[in-house]
């Protein structure tokens, strides 16, 4: 008798826990299918990243409606995915995505309590090499800057030219380069797990082709190979 108690509450426990991870699961993928769609939207506007930057860009970062409620509450933060050229110069094919986190910083104070789209651009290897690795405050250990709009970057100043992150920010339909200086980034090596059933750090999806692009990120993936398939900035060093 006690065998069989034990063994249907084992079996309570199996069940109970299914709907959980399938949940998160399906949290994950629904994220990954945000950012495709919103990065799709931001770049087909009139007014949008300058083509230029992007063709110059190692990395691209998508955080997918993120809410000043987020950060005001102490520990939570918005949540994302960052995909990286492949190939030792970064001029293959845009990779697998690793999630990311955006924590605290000023965003709150910016987002005026609407939920708010971001992207990032990563212009160099150092700033793809230091996001992958570990939390990374933006102003402090990768300069930030907020990304110029329109058709091309001639506007650009040196400020943001030398930068190694530049950022951009869409609330109410509005698009706007957008200063995230005093965040942090940071890979959310949980979320990796649940999107690809295993433990994998975020440098091994992204340099090492360790995982292939899962089916939810296959619009971001392919959308950034159609609209920008070479590197045209490439002058960085494979990370080490």
């Amino acid at each position: 008798m006690n065998k069989r108690i034990g063994a249907y509450f084992m079996g309570f426990l199996m069940a109970a826990g299914l709907p959980l991870s399938a949940a998160q699961d399906k949290k994950e993928a629904d994220r990954l299918q945000n950012c495709g769609t919103v990065l799709k939207e931001i770049l087909d506007i009139p007014d949008d990243i300058p083509q230029d930057l992007l063709d110059k860009a190692d990395c691209v970062i998508v955080y997918p409606s993120v809410l000043k409620a987020a950060f005001v509450i102490g520990g939570s933060y918005g949540r994302g995915a960052m995909t990286c050229r492949t190939g030792e110069h970064y001029t293959g094919p845009w990779s697998a995505p690793t999630m990311m986190a955006l924590e605290g910083g000023s965003v709150g104070f910016q987002l005026g309590g609407q939920a708010t789209d971001f992207v990032l651009l990563v212009m160099n290897g150092r700033g793809a090499h230091s996001i992958l690795n570990s939390k990374v405050k933006l102003g402090a250990d990768a300069s930030v800057a907020a990304g110029p709009k329109g058709r091309t970057a001639a506007a650009a100043t040196d400020v943001t030219l030398r930068a190694e992150v530049l950022s951009y920010s869409r609330s109410r339909g509005l698009f706007a380069g957008i200063s995230l200086e005093g965040s942090t980034v940071r890979p959310d090596n949980d979320a990796n797990e649940r999107v690809y059933g295993k433990k994998v750090e975020a440098e091994s999806i992204v340099f090492k082709g360790a995982v292939a692009v899962p089916p939810p990120a296959q619009r971001l993936v392919s959308y950034l190979n159609q609209k920008s398939p070479k590197n045209l900035g490439s002058d960085n060093p494979p990370p080490q």
